[in-house]
């Protein structure tokens, strides 16, 4: 049976510092949760930080968008290889990106 993901979109709220707070909460609440897959996917600019804050947890990381090619003149996307090392889960096709 497939394990149930949880994700929580912060759209783009929060700042590096806020997304840090609201981590570490969320991190204190749930970061041993068994049963379910809690992921968060903050903002792009904050990915790094929240990286910091879940490490020990079992909470993952998600990116909130990305683009299909792996470098080029793609002014503010985010590719695949950006985001390897920082992320396990992508948000794909979300319907406010295919307006």
């Amino acid at each position: 049976m497939r394990t149930p993901i949880i994700a929580g979109n912060w759209k783009m709220h929060k700042t590096i510092a806020e997304a840090v707070q609201l981590a570490r909460g969320i991190r204190e609440e749930v970061g041993q949760i068994d049963g379910v897959d809690v992921v968060l996917c903050p903002p792009f600019t904050a990915l790094a930080a929240v990286q910091d804050v879940i490490a020990s947890s079992k909470i993952g990381l998600g990116a909130q968008n990305m683009y299909w090619e792996e470098q080029g003149a793609f002014t503010g996307e985010i590719s695949p290889l950006m985001l390897e090392g920082l992320c396990q889960y992508v948000i794909l096709g979300h319907s406010e990106r295919r307006q």
